[in-house]
């Protein structure tokens, strides 16, 4: 079919530069053109005449031969006067045809006759019928479509150039319709509905998958290319009535539905759009118009998840087009802080921190392979530098000015949390969190934002120690030189999941006592460990007693079991019996390395329910599990005399050792099960003589078979099951290597000693009072107690023999002591979920105590009396 050009109404300059008209759009008649509905609306909203005369001449030059009339004529008898038949003429590029047709015909079959009366051979698929600037669906009928008598109709093929031949058809329905309402006539359809229409049909949306081809790239493209956004805010800015409201409707929708009918692969493509937007109505309507800020907010929002996709675009270019915003939003957040109340939404934050993401992105990959993918200072001070870019040092002034009022904050806030409030906190927390991902960008930021932190290590820590869970807040646990044990306690406890108190969620155990360890290591050891992160709820056989202290005391005796020698898990050091590490000889239970992960992970859900569990480790064993290397110093608690026997061969004389008067060579004598046998520390050993030249290398060797090589698989299987608790099992390295031992000692192990005044000062009544004769001979008794039994007697209480580090003052409540009207012969009980004991008055300070003495007994406070 030929392809008649005509002189159009259409300002090219405002067209795409690299194609043509005819890739971008059907082949409509010169009329249909000129009525706006290819991509002639532009930026500048001088549209073409809306509303044409549909037929523009009322004698048009018919070309028609005598079979086309004889056709037509045969066809109906009577058209004009027949209600049920319309005449209309059907126009193409070369001729025009009349046409007469039942109302009832449907739009297809019109089409079809057409193509047979201008003798086109070509399939009527690739053909529309075009009806008063809108085109006619196929299956309508001539009567649902309204076409009058006498009328013209369009017949238009597609271009067969392009691949979307929908996706161009629905960007010009919106063109077109944008351009009915500037010019105050109605909109053939609803612009919002031919948005939806556009990205229902995005090809990766049709097709269910989730990854974006050419295809999805090109449709999306096509909406930008035909100056969609620039129709779209165009009409936003008119000021005809109902226009604004219209376009506000499309714009929105394209925002939220964009990101749900593309998937995420394809969302960076979506941004070239809402970019489009932004700066659209930016530069129309200003930063302050709350479209733009929406629309902002949606571009945030597509940025951050598509980080990795950046590749597909020009790296240097997008820096360009996103470092306008990191400053922007910057400056809403400098402009915060320096207000009294530290006035910053939580908009801006979550924005700010996405298009950091973004720009940090962009910016490693068009480094490529040059350092870390950061910034040197060389590409700000020197103009010669061939990577110099001039957004560089803006970016760089951005990055300098906001931590300087960080800093400021910080100095002027020294103890921010009491002087503002926790909400405040949290604020400046988060702004030093972007802070901290700024710096990323560059090779100094690092180094920097340390300083700051350390010039202000005071506000640093009222604020983490107060903070709330906050994952973002992870990048602060490598500072272990800026922040104190409190701290670093709340920063590691976020990397646990949050949800041990949904109840909805408890993992139940039914636990027997006889069979202690082997059902709780069914219950802990072999379920998915996401079943455990909600949290715990534990009752023992034939005993109605439930709630936290139950769940105390179940850890308590659970890991008593775990960590007792008789079952070879674990040995105690010599010279600490609370302290332990792996056991090498484990291997005689089949069963080893999975009880190591059932440790692992009950050992990971005490902390995680912030018990307290009287056990602490091995420097070696959590050197293992922060995967660092072991040196002689470290051994000394697990294996004093091989300590001290390695200390020997060190600080012998060179020329005795070197006369091999130890007789030493690099093997290691090892005991199993009664039986010694010989392992080479390194390839031919046994023919080594250790000498003054190598005995360090001999002693490294040593070590590290003796607490590394024979316990490695032990130690794997304990780090996988506690990581198995976290929310996040990549983060074990993180929270060992952020933890000192002493910290995880503390935070494990408890409190060393019990302090009866402080235990007394945490204490209160119910039924006595402070100056009661029977209270002055309870803790009479309790001083005199041994620390062992006073640990009974805090079990038995509590359900915990080892208290937080901070002692009492740690516990979630205080602790009381209630009068009961029991007679004298009675024991105490108490409610250990509660912190509740219950105290007969008993007539005398020596039937007290020995009632006190009777439930001290390690086997009597173990369940007696408890719910």
């Amino acid at each position: 079919m030929s392809h008649s050009r005509r002189s159009l109404n259409i300002n090219l300059n405002l067209l795409p530069s690299k194609r043509k008209l005819d890739d971008y759009a059907p082949l409509w008649s010169a009329e249909i053109l000129a009525m706006g509905g290819c991509h002639s609306f532009a930026p500048s909203f001088s549209s073409p005449n809306p509303n044409p005369n549909p037929n523009p001449n009322p004698n048009p030059a018919r070309v028609r031969d005598d079979s086309s009339l004889s056709s037509s004529s045969s066809s109906s008898t009577s058209p004009a006067s027949s209600s049920s038949t319309v005449q209309f003429f059907i126009r193409t590029d070369s001729k025009t045809v009349v046409v007469h047709s039942p109302r009832d015909s449907t739009v297809a079959s019109v089409i079809s006759r057409a193509l047979f009366l201008s003798g086109a051979a070509a399939s009527p698929g690739q053909y529309r019928l075009i009806y008063r600037g809108r085109q006619l669906d196929a299956a309508s009928t001539l009567s649902a479509s309204r076409v009058a008598s006498d009328s013209t109709l369009h017949l238009a093929a597609r271009l067969r150039s392009t691949r979307l031949p929908r996706s161009h058809r629905v960007v010009d329905d919106i063109l077109f319709s944008a351009s009915c309402l500037l010019h105050s006539h109605p909109a053939p359809r609803e612009i919002d509905a031919l948005l939806l229409e556009f990205l229902a049909s995005t090809p990766s949306a049709t097709q269910g998958g989730d990854d974006v081809d050419d295809t999805t790239v090109e449709h999306l493209g096509i909406f930008t290319l035909a100056a969609v956004p620039a129709a779209l805010v165009g009409l936003y800015l008119s000021d005809r009535p109902g226009c604004r409201l219209i376009a506000e409707s499309a714009i929105r929708l394209f925002l939220r539905q964009a990101p749900e009918y593309v998937p995420k692969p394809g969302h960076l493509h979506c941004s070239v759009i809402v970019l489009e937007f932004c700066k659209l109505i930016a530069a129309t309507c200003g930063k302050s118009d709350q479209l733009y800020v929406d629309c902002r907010s949606a571009l945030a929002l597509l940025m951050e998840p598509i980080a990795s996709s950046y590749g597909s675009l020009q790296n240097l270019k997008l820096v360009v087009e996103l470092y306008p915003f990191v400053s922007e939003v910057a400056g809403y957040l400098i402009k915060g802080l320096e207000s009294e109340e530290i006035d910053i939404c939580q908009q801006n934050l979550s924005e700010f921190a996405s298009f950091l993401v973004a720009i940090r992105t962009a910016i490693k990959q068009w480094l490529g392979g040059t350092g870390k993918g950061q910034i040197s200072r060389s590409f700000f001070h020197d103009q010669n530098h061939p990577m110099h870019e001039s957004w560089i040092r803006d970016l760089r002034q951005v990055f300098v000015k906001l931590l300087r009022m960080v800093d400021e904050c910080l100095r002027k806030y020294n103890d921010l949390p009491a002087a503002k409030g926790p909400e405040q906190g949290e604020t400046v927390l988060a702004v030093l969190s972007g802070v901290h991902k700024f710096s990323k960008i560059y090779e100094d930021g690092d180094a920097l934002v340390h300083e700051v932190l350390m010039a202000r290590r005071a506000s640093v820590n009222a604020l983490v120690r107060c903070a709330k869970r906050n994952e973002k807040l992870k990048w602060m646990l490598k500072y272990k030189d800026v922040t104190d044990f409190e701290s670093r306690r709340n920063l590691t406890m976020m990397l646990f999941p949050g949800g041990k108190d949904d109840y909805e969620r408890m993992h139940e155990m039914l636990i027997d006592r006889l069979q202690l360890l082997p059902e709780s290591f069914e219950y802990i050891g072999q379920v998915e460990a996401q079943a455990l992160h909600g949290g715990l709820f534990v009752v023992f056989k034939n005993e109605s007693a439930t709630g936290p202290g139950v769940l105390r005391e179940w850890f308590n005796l659970v890991c008593r079991a775990l960590f007792n020698p008789e079952n070879v898990l674990f040995l105690p050091c010599p010279n600490d019996r609370r302290r332990f590490f792996p056991n090498p000889a484990s291997v005689v239970d089949p069963l080893h390395l999975k009880y190591f992960g059932f440790c692992g992970r009950v050992v990971a859900l005490a902390l995680m329910h912030k018990v307290q569990l009287g056990v602490v480790f091995d420097r070696s064993f959590y050197l293992q599990l922060a995967e660092g290397t072991i040196t002689l110093e470290d051994v000394k608690d697990a294996d004093p005399c091989l300590y001290m026997s390695c200390r020997k061969v060190l600080e012998m004389d060179a020329q005795l050792l070197d006369s091999d008067a130890l007789g030493l060579t690099f093997v290691r004598e090892i005991e199993e099960l009664g039986t010694q046998r010989a392992v080479e520390l390194c390839p031919g050993g046994k023919d080594i003589v250790v000498n003054s030249t190598n005995r360090e290398k001999y002693i490294d060797l040593l070590i590290e078979h003796r607490f590394v090589t024979c316990t490695s698989e032990q130690v794997s299987h304990f780090a996988q099951g506690f990581s198995d608790i976290l929310s996040n099992s990549k983060l074990k390295m993180r929270f060992f290597l952020s933890l000192d031992l002493e910290d995880f000692d503390r935070m494990l192990g408890g409190s060393d000693g019990i302090n009866v005044s402080d235990w007394r000062a945490h204490t209160e009544y119910s039924g006595y009072k402070v100056k009661d004769r029977v209270i002055g001979w309870f803790w009479k008794i309790v001083e005199g107690m041994s620390e062992e039994q006073q640990r009974v007697l805090l079990f038995f209480w509590t359900s915990m023999k080892y208290l937080p580090v901070d002692g009492f003052g740690g516990l979630a409540s205080k602790l009381h002591i209630c009068k009961i009207p029991d007679s004298q012969d009675r024991l105490p009980t108490s409610h250990t979920c509660f912190y509740r004991l219950c105290l007969p008055q008993y007539p005398t300070i020596s039937i007290m105590q020995d009632r006190l003495q009777f439930i001290t007994q390690e086997h009597v406070s173990c369940s007696f009396g408890m719910w």
